[in-house]
């Protein structure tokens, strides 16, 4: 067997291999490129709300958490509450709390829930354990196999030597760019 057919051979394996781990991990990066625009992980829901229950210091027990629960939409589990001083609530609930101004009665409500598929391969992304680590090594050296063989499977003027040469250059030089640039 001649180099060029083991490169193809090689090339196309390895590729079908980490195909489905190179989407995830694109995903992934794309959503924690863009942390800083939106939760990539997370969904925080938050709404005011308004109760009429009385809120005093001295008759706050987790019968009234409870009333005030009742009216919240959503029906949220109440875990407990937290009455530190002045006029500030906190109620505690399943996936999130509730900030209540005792005088006012005003309230506000930030439920947190894991987004849907971001969370999941997010949590791969950061790592999570030495396991991972190894696993992510072994995608790297096969990321950088199929990258290598995929520089000789064109041949002539469109191959390594010529056109694929400029453009692989171009490659190393716009990440190298960015990095002087900032």
């Amino acid at each position: 067997m001649n180099f060029s057919k083991l490169n193809r051979i090689t090339h196309r394996d390895i590729g079908y291999l980490i195909a489905g781990m190179t989407i995830i991990y694109a995903l992934s990066g794309i959503a924690l490129n863009h942390k800083h625009d939106w939760n990539p992980n997370f969904i925080i829901d938050m709404y005011e709300f308004t109760t009429d229950v009385s809120l005093t210091r001295e008759t706050f027990s987790d019968d009234v958490a409870r009333t005030i629960i009742k009216s919240i939409p959503g029906d949220p589990e109440y875990k407990t509450f937290h009455y530190p001083s002045g006029n500030r609530v906190t109620l505690f609930i399943r996936d999130g709390y509730v900030q209540l101004n005792a005088l006012t009665g005003k309230g506000l409500v930030e439920r947190i829930s894991k987004r849907p598929l971001f969370y999941q391969i997010n949590f791969l992304h950061y790592n999570p354990g030495r396991w991972w680590k190894y696993f992510s090594d072994v995608f790297c050296v096969a990321l950088i196999a199929v990258t290598i063989t995929g520089l000789f499977i064109v041949k002539g003027r469109n191959g390594i030597t010529k056109r694929g040469a400029i453009l692989t250059g171009i490659g190393i030089i716009l990440p190298l760019l960015f990095l002087f640039i900032y």
